[in-house]
């Protein structure tokens, strides 16, 4: 998992709670890196289960809302690090739609190495958006998050439902996207 992810987490987890959160959660038992992370580094998704899971315990809200808040935070620090991500695309569903064929490429570049999920695309109609994740690791809550974020960034109201499975070996999640403003 990209670094980046992981000095984000932890700038989230200071800034909504507090320097001694973030001392506790790095603490945590079992971490393969020992709570040293940067961000061009690559990291076992594990740990960062690991630390959720002790953020819970820590401020005493469900590891899925936590993680959930994460991915709505990490929208709009990515979006700022690489503005040109969101050039010429003037909302959330737009931007969804490039995520595998702009975004996950341009990412590729600047981390050859990275795992990224699959997103798959079909457009329903102007306002809905049907949108397939695939992933090894079990983060679709985050991929919620990060589809609220984008909602947020480009001022749009978007009612989001999923349903989740596992198959092969992959965590599938379909999600329906629908931008409440049109």
């Amino acid at each position: 998992m990209l670094g980046i992810v992981f000095t984000e987490f932890m700038e989230m987890v200071e800034e909504k709670f507090s320097a001694d959160v973030l001392d506790e959660v790095l603490e945590t038992p079992g971490l393969k890196s020992d709570g040293v992370y940067t961000s061009v580094g690559y990291y076992d998704h594990k740990d960062m289960v690991k630390m959720v899971v002790e953020l819970s315990k820590q401020v005493d809200v469900p590891v899925d809302d936590l993680i959930e808040a994460f991915g709505q935070y990490l929208f709009g620090i990515l979006i700022s690090k690489y503005p040109t991500l969101k050039e010429n695309i003037s909302s959330a569903l737009d931007f969804l739609e490039t995520v595998d064929g702009t975004v996950h490429k341009q990412v590729k570049k600047l981390y050859p190495e990275a795992e990224l999920p699959e997103f798959d695309c079909e457009r329903i109609d102007q306002s809905t958006l049907n949108l397939h994740y695939r992933s090894k690791r079990p983060f679709s809550i985050l991929a919620l998050g990060l589809i609220k974020g984008c909602g947020d960034f480009f001022g749009d109201k978007l009612e989001v439902t999923h349903t989740s499975r596992e198959e092969n070996g992959l965590h599938h999640t379909d999600f329906v996207v629908v931008n409440a403003n049109d």
